[in-house]
């Protein structure tokens, strides 16, 4: 039985290695991700980036000096990452964002989340948000780029783009919110794109 996530295997598979064959694979890191990390350069520690397809984001945050680790779905994506960045201290695996190994949870100092929640169905929405909130560390921060919607506004997918109010799902599951901008973005997807900063707070 085929579930909601195979098909990011069958794409990177089928791709024959041409980049063009990913519809997101733009062979550099995401601009708002850039921006943040030469904003904060004080940040340092163990990073995470959720769903790295073929690494770029990943190896922005290791340039920026953090002990990087980055994980997809999909073997073909990291086995592609691998071979671009072979001589990068990147730790790549494979895993499932809804079955992380023990050692990822409140493992992370900074967590970088671009477009992997709008990729699965609306009803994995609240599971795939908890999951990503288990990773980030005592004092360590999340940040979340996403393609919004506005209230009304129906596609019909994949990707799914968020509703705003959705984000408050990361606080529902421990985190503060510390920064939140909303960019309009022509696109065929969407004209709104989010980006949220959160940090997991001593309580």
């Amino acid at each position: 039985m085929k579930k909601d996530t195979d098909w990011f295997e069958e794409l990177y598979n089928n791709a024959d290695g041409e980049s063009c064959n990913i519809p997101w694979a733009k062979l550099e890191p995401d601009p708002l991700l850039v921006e943040f990390l030469s904003n904060n350069t004080n940040l340092q520690g163990r990073a995470l980036v959720i769903g790295c397809g073929l690494g770029d984001d990943a190896k922005a945050i290791s340039d920026a000096g953090f002990d990087t680790v980055a994980f997809d779905i999909s073997q073909s994506a990291i086995k592609w990452a691998k071979k671009r960045f072979e001589e990068r201290d990147i730790e790549f695996s494979v895993h499932d964002i809804f079955k992380l190994p023990k050692e990822y949870l409140e493992s992370f100092d900074f967590v970088f989340e671009s477009l992997t929640i709008q990729s699965l169905p609306i009803t994995f929405r609240p599971e795939i948000i908890e999951a990503i909130t288990s990773t980030v560390a005592e004092n360590g921060k999340l940040l979340v780029v996403a393609h919004g919607k506005n209230e009304g506004e129906k596609f019909e997918g994949p990707p799914y783009p968020l509703l705003m109010n959705e984000l408050g799902l990361f606080e529902k599951y421990g985190l503060t919110q510390l920064e939140f901008s909303i960019y309009d973005e022509a696109s065929n997807l969407s004209s709104l794109k989010f980006k949220a900063l959160y940090q997991n707070q001593c309580h």
